[in-house]
């Protein structure tokens, strides 16, 4: 990862000096391992190469300026005393208000800066933008401040500021993908003690994402209550999470669940599963295998959790038609809307394009976009001072 020339060029215009260090967070895809978060199940995301770059100079007074290439390049400026107010104005700006309210709230020590951003996730795309500029400004204030704080420790910071002051009550998956991930690998979290596995990408596959572009409607509420369903299936089972029940004790259970309950617990538990085999896959090269897995996790999500919607679900059939066993096609992302994720020889990706290019907008109305990405590393530092 290199600096974006731009980025330089519009700081030192910006604010009448070099920047001193430019950071990177990664934005991330999601392989398979579809709403087992909140259910302390198993995910196994991968950073991809879009993100953020923040460039930043630290300065001599407790104040911040940021301005963002991609919202507004003249900068808003804030005072460094908890709590930071929000800004009606520049409500973008609450996604780095927020990384220092955190550490205020902390006691930690924290020097102004300012600070210049730039990204280029697809916004709208379930890839990740927000977490991914967190990310970067929860590096960024360890590094410059002398804070030491883990990869981990970084993703944990950015998911607080995104629960606690923006207010979106997200896991810590995107966020930890964000910032830990290697190069070359997916990252095989357990979302119960978030302990973290790297996972090879076998050499010659391609990550390739087709944003549906379909507007999501009912998404929180949607979400909530599938939530709420999983909960009560945990409850109904005798156990805190659906982590720990097993395909066959959810079978012995099948009388006294709810019909649409046991549907919704029987996708968490499989997809829990998927998730492993879907490891041992990827170690061993199997993308056949893999496949194979990606279109169950579909179907699962289609007709057990039933979050698909039929733009998404056409987008799969005609990826996976031109797949055929060498790798495979589902859904990613919260659902109704939104992209889906292929994993292909590369030597496919022409193909699977030409597809999605002559048959989804004549059959939908909706122009797709398409990414080739590959697997990436996590946040890092990009430029010194």
């Amino acid at each position: 990862m290199s600096v974006a020339p731009e980025l330089l060029r519009a700081f030192d215009a910006l604010y009448e000096r070099p920047a001193e260090r430019v950071f990177f967070a990664p934005g991330r895809v999601n392989l398979i391992g579809e709403h087992t978060d909140y259910n302390e199940g198993f995910v196994l995301p991968c950073a991809i190469q879009f993100g953020t770059q923040i460039a930043v100079a630290l300065r001599q007074d407790h104040r911040v300026q940021v301005a963002s290439l991609s919202y507004q390049v003249r900068p808003v400026s804030f005072e460094l005393s908890s709590p930071i107010p929000k800004s009606a104005e520049s409500p973008w700006s609450d996604y780095v208000r927020a990384v220092f309210d955190v550490l205020l709230r902390r006691s930690h020590p924290i020097q102004g800066l300012d600070i210049l951003l730039m990204g280029d996730v697809p916004q709208g795309a379930g890839l990740s933008s927000s977490a991914s500029l967190q990310v970067a400004v929860g590096l960024c204030l360890s590094e410059v401040n002398g804070l030491g704080l883990s990869p981990a420790e970084v993703a944990l910071l950015a998911q607080e500021a995104e629960n606690e002051y923006v207010g979106c009550r997200c896991g810590v998956m995107d966020q930890l993908a964000s910032s830990a991930s290697e190069a070359g690998h997916a990252t095989l979290i357990d979302c119960r003690d978030l302990s973290l596995s790297a996972v090879p990408v076998p050499e010659g596959a391609g990550l390739f994402i087709v944003n549906s572009n379909v507007k999501r409607g009912l998404v929180e509420s949607a979400y909530n209550e599938r939530r709420a369903q999983c909960e009560e299936a945990a409850r109904l089972m005798g156990t805190r999470s659906l982590r720990d029940v097993s395909l066959e004790e959810l079978r012995r259970a099948e009388g006294r669940l709810p019909e649409l309950t046991f549907r919704r617990a029987r996708h968490v538990i499989t997809e829990n599963q998927r998730v492993l085999e879907a490891v041992d896959a990827l170690k061993g090269g199997d993308l056949g295998r893999l496949g194979r897995l990606m279109r169950a996790s579909h179907d699962a999500l289609r007709f057990d959790f039933e979050v698909t919607v039929p733009q998404v679900d056409l987008l799969a059939q005609l990826l996976n038609e031109v797949i055929g066993e060498r790798g495979g096609a589902r859904m990613t992302g919260g659902g109704f809307g939104g992209c889906v994720v292929a994993v292909a020889p590369l030597e496919l990706i022409p193909a699977l394009s030409a597809t999605i290019t002559t048959h989804y907008e004549a059959q939908t109305g909706l122009t797709p976009t398409m990414y080739l990405c590959h697997a990436s590393a996590g946040a890092h530092q990009i430029r010194t001072a």
